[in-house]
């Protein structure tokens, strides 16, 4: 069964166009999931809405929209007000500029579309959009609105179709600078850095996402199966965290040590960068009479 598009339109670049959909390129369907039930009945609980102030159930037609203009004021909006201020949407991605992908801040990238191309007539002007992008190597930037609201999303090549990111907005990233002014900057030594680039060294890998496991959400499924076929749940007990201090040298140390079959490389990889250091000063050591002389 063909997934269902989350978005249909227009993908426009000046008088190119074509019609695209848009698909959500992530899901949350695999992920183990809990109800609230009444432990006496067994039955699901349905939430409802209640007064903070009076504790009683508010019924549908009395519930409302709010904006907080200070502790316990609101300004109620009407959903009519609502639908006023609403963007109305064109279903066009309208491409306004082309930039370079490694300009693009990672923090503002929100969520991934795959865009294709809607009916057969839209492939060729589809595939010359596509293919202009990956000969410039630039990453398209367009607006889209999105449920009422407009969206910033950026478009690149991926396979034979796009990959299209909504983007955040500046006002909904937070500045770095409260969090990192109060970090020192600790006198650290050149062989704490050094160890620690061994200790990288040894990790070096490809970026491969078929190896991220989650274990938590394979724990999860494994209990739900015990439990459903009656057997009994043995809860572990909680180990202890090692209280040791171990200074920071001495933990690079031991990381190194416990590189198993890797620690030879790092071994080489070190001993390498010492000989180059002596060699370096040997050669220091024989030319300073010559300069001496000149």
């Amino acid at each position: 069964m063909a997934p269902r598009a989350y978005w249909k339109g227009t993908l426009k670049l000046s008088l190119v166009s074509c019609p695209v959909a848009l698909y959500p390129a992530t899901t949350a369907a695999e992920k183990t999931r809990f109800h609230m039930i009444n432990r006496e009945t067994g039955n699901r609980l349905k939430q409802q809405m209640v007064d903070a102030e009076t504790g009683g159930i508010v019924e549908s037609d009395q519930k409302g929209r709010g904006y907080e203009l200070r502790k316990g004021k609101y300004v109620e909006i009407e959903p009519e007000e609502l639908e006023a201020v609403q963007i109305e949407s064109n279903h066009t991605i309208d491409i306004q500029s082309f930039v370079p992908s490694e300009e693009i801040d990672q923090r503002y990238l929100n969520h991934p579309y795959y865009i294709a191309p809607e009916g057969k007539d839209a492939i060729d002007a589809f595939a010359v959009i596509r293919d202009a992008m990956k000969d410039q190597d630039r990453v398209a930037l367009a607006k889209i609105v999105l449920t009422n609201r407009e969206h910033i999303i950026a478009i690149e090549p991926l396979g034979k179709g796009l990959l299209g990111t909504t983007l955040r907005f500046p006002y909904e990233l937070r500045d770095e600078d409260p969090f990192f002014d109060d970090i020192k900057s600790p006198k650290i030594t050149k062989d704490m850095v050094e160890l620690a680039g061994h200790i990288l060294h040894t990790k070096a890998a490809h970026f491969d996402p078929s190896k991220f496991k989650d274990d938590y959400e394979t724990a999860l499924k494994a209990l739900v199966k015990r439990k459903a076929s009656g057997k009994t749940i043995e809860l572990p007990e909680r180990e202890e965290k090692p209280s040791n201090v171990v200074s920071l040298m001495d933990a690079l140390k031991q990381s190194l040590k416990g590189r198993g079959g890797k620690k030879t490389t790092s071994k080489s990889h070190a001993r390498r960068a010492t000989g180059r250091r002596r060699a370096t000063r040997k050669t220091q050591r024989s030319t300073a009479p010559h300069r001496k002389a000149g």
